[in-house]
C-alpha cells in the first residue's frame, strides 16, 4: 500500500462539485440552453470550477489547521514531476507560437497534400494529421492548422465534409497520444515516474496498428467514391523543415528540453529569413504561445493542490476500495485506471487535466496490484486521448466543428481512429499475460524480461 490513510468516499466531495460546475453546467449551456456564438463547456471556466471545489476541499477536515492544509497543497504542487510539467508547458507553448507564427505548420500541411495522388485526399488528411500532431505535440494546434485544408479538400472534390474532418481529428489525436512534446504524454509519464521513450515504445504497439486500420478503411472508402482534383497548395520547404527536424529529434528519444529548444531556435531564424515574422512578430509569436499555456499550467497548480488535500483526506483510498471491491485481479485494475482516467475526461474535456486528476490514484493502484509503471502511464494517456477524441464537446470536435461550420454531432461517425484505438486498449487490458506478455510486448521468450521491465539504476 502506498498510502495509510482511512477510507473517506466525503474527501471526493470536491470532485462532486466540480464535475456538478464544470460537466453540469455545461451540458445545460451546450444542449439545453444554448448561448449564441459560444461553446457551452466554456461558459465557467474550468480554473473557476477547480478554484470553487479547491476551496471547499480546504475547508474539510477540521482537524489540521489551515496552515496544516496550506503546506499539504505546497507539498502536492512542489512535486517535482509537477514542476517539470510546468517547465516543460511553458516551452511547449513557446514553441507551437513560434511554430504557427514562422508558417511551419501551414507549411509542413501543405507540402505533404502537395504529394498524395488525387482520389487519396481523406486518407492523406489522415496521414498528415499524424505526422503534424506528433512533430506539435497538440491536436488542438493540428485541428486548427489543417480542418482549414480539409474543408477546403471537401469543397473542391466533393468529398464528405464529416469525413474529411472526422479524418484529421482522428489523426490528430494519434500525435496527441505518442507525441513526445504533448502534454499528455508530459502527464502521464511525469506524474508515473516514466521515461517518455519507454512510454513510447508502449503505446506505440497499439497506437499504430490502430492508425494503420484506419488508413486501410479511410483508403478503401476513398478508392470506392469519386472525387475531383483539389488543386496546388503553396508550402515553403525551409518553414516544414524545422518541424521535421523536431520529428526526427522526438522519435530517437532526445530530452523533451532539447527537442523544444532546439525547435524555438530553428523557428526564429527561419521565420525570419523567410519573411514569415520578423524580430518583433517572432517575439510576439513566443509570448503568445506561452500564454495560451497559462490555463493549463494554473489547472496543474489547482489540481495538485486539491488531489493532495483529497489524498490527506482519505478520498483516494475510497476509490481503491470501490475497484479493490471489483478488480482482483492485475488486469482488472488496469480496467479501473482506464476507466476513471476516462470519467475524468468526460467530466473535464480536457485530457491532460483527466490525466492529472487520476494519475495519484493510479499510480496507488499501480503499487498494489503491480501494474508496471509504464503500462499505466501508457493506460492514462491513451483512455483520455480516446475519450477525449469523441466526445462531441471536447476543444478538439467543437473547433473542428466551428471551422467546417458543421455540428460536432454529424462528425462523431466517422471518429474510426479512436474508435479502433479504443478496441486495441481493451484487448491489450484483457489478454495481458501473468508476465507482461501480450499487445504490449513484442517479447514471448519467458526467459526473456518484458519490455514493460522497469529498469533498475
Amino acid at each position: 500500500m502506498s498510502t495509510n490513510k482511512r477510507s473517506n468516499p466525503k474527501a471526493l466531495i470536491p470532485i462532486a462539485i466540480f464535475l456538478v460546475l464544470y460537466l453540469g453546467n455545461g451540458i445545460y449551456f451546450e444542449y439545453i440552453n444554448p448561448l449564441e456564438g459560444q461553446m457551452g463547456f466554456y461558459v465557467v471556466s474550468v480554473v473557476m470550477a477547480f478554484s470553487i471545489s479547491l476551496i471547499f476541499a480546504l475547508i474539510q477536515n477540521r482537524s489540521k489547521t489551515f496552515e496544516e492544509k496550506i503546506h499539504i497543497c505546497a507539498e502536492g504542487i512542489g512535486d517535482d514531476n509537477i514542476v517539470t510539467m510546468l517547465f516543460i508547458f511553458i516551452l511547449a507553448g513557446a514553441f507551437s507560437g513560434i511554430a504557427q507564427g514562422a508558417g511551419g505548420a501551414v507549411s509542413t500541411a501543405n507540402m505533404m497534400l502537395d504529394v498524395i495522388p488525387s482520389g487519396l485526399e481523406v486518407p492523406g488528411l489522415f496521414l498528415i494529421a499524424c505526422l503534424i500532431s506528433m512533430a506539435m505535440g497538440t491536436s488542438v494546434g493540428t485541428i486548427s492548422v489543417i480542418v482549414p485544408i480539409a474543408v477546403a479538400v471537401s469543397s473542391k472534390s466533393g468529398i464528405s465534409m464529416p469525413l474529411c474532418i472526422g479524418a484529421v481529428v482522428g489523426g490528430s489525436m494519434f500525435g496527441d497520444n505518442l507525441s513526445f512534446i504533448s502534454d499528455t504524454t508530459i502527464a502521464a509519464t511525469k506524474t508515473q515516474g516514466v521515461a517518455m521513450k519507454d512510454k513510447f515504445r508502449t503505446n506505440v504497439k497499439l497506437a499504430v496498428p490502430a492508425a494503420i486500420i484506419t488508413f486501410i478503411i479511410l483508403l478503401i472508402v476513398s478508392l470506392q467514391g469519386e472525387s475531383a482534383p483539389v488543386g496546388d497548395f503553396e508550402f515553403n520547404e525551409w518553414q516544414a523543415l524545422p518541424y521535421f527536424v523536431v520529428l526526427f529529434m522526438s522519435l530517437i528519444g532526445l530530452n523533451v528540453f532539447v527537442v523544444l529548444l532546439v525547435g524555438i531556435a530553428l523557428f526564429i531564424p527561419v521565420g525570419m529569413l523567410t519573411g514569415a515574422v520578423d524580430y518583433v512578430t517572432a517575439l510576439s509569436s513566443v509570448g503568445e504561445g506561452i500564454s495560451g499555456m497559462f490555463e493549463t499550467m494554473i489547472v496543474t497548480i489547482l489540481v495538485a493542490s486539491m488531489t493532495a488535500l483529497i489524498k490527506e483526506n482519505g478520498g483516494f483510498e475510497a476509490i481503491l476500495d470501490l475497484i479493490r471491491k471489483n478488480a482482483n485481479s492485475k488486469s482488472g485494475a488496469m480496467a479501473g485506471i482506464a476507466f476513471l482516467t476516462g470519467f475524468m475526461d468526460i467530466a473535464t474535456a480536457n485530457n491532460t487535466v483527466a490525466i492529472v486528476v487520476a494519475a495519484p490514484i493510479a499510480k496507488d493502484i499501480s503499487d498494489e496490484y503491480g501494474v508496471e509503471p509504464k503500462k499505466v502511464a501508457s493506460i492514462l494517456d491513451i483512455s483520455s486521448c480516446i475519450v477525449q477524441g469523441m466526445i462531441p464537446y471536447g476543444a478538439q470536435l467543437l473547433i473542428a466543428s466551428g471551422i467546417a461550420g458543421i455540428t460536432s454531432i454529424k462528425i462523431a461517425p466517422y471518429l474510426i481512429y479512436p474508435l479502433i484505438l479504443a478496441i486495441f486498449l481493451i484487448l491489450a487490458i484483457l489478454f495481458d499475460g501473468p508476465q507482461g506478455r501480450g499487445l504490449w510486448t513484442t517479447r514471448i521468450d519467458p526467459q526473456t524480461p518484458s519490455l514493460w521491465t522497469t529498469r533498475k539504476s
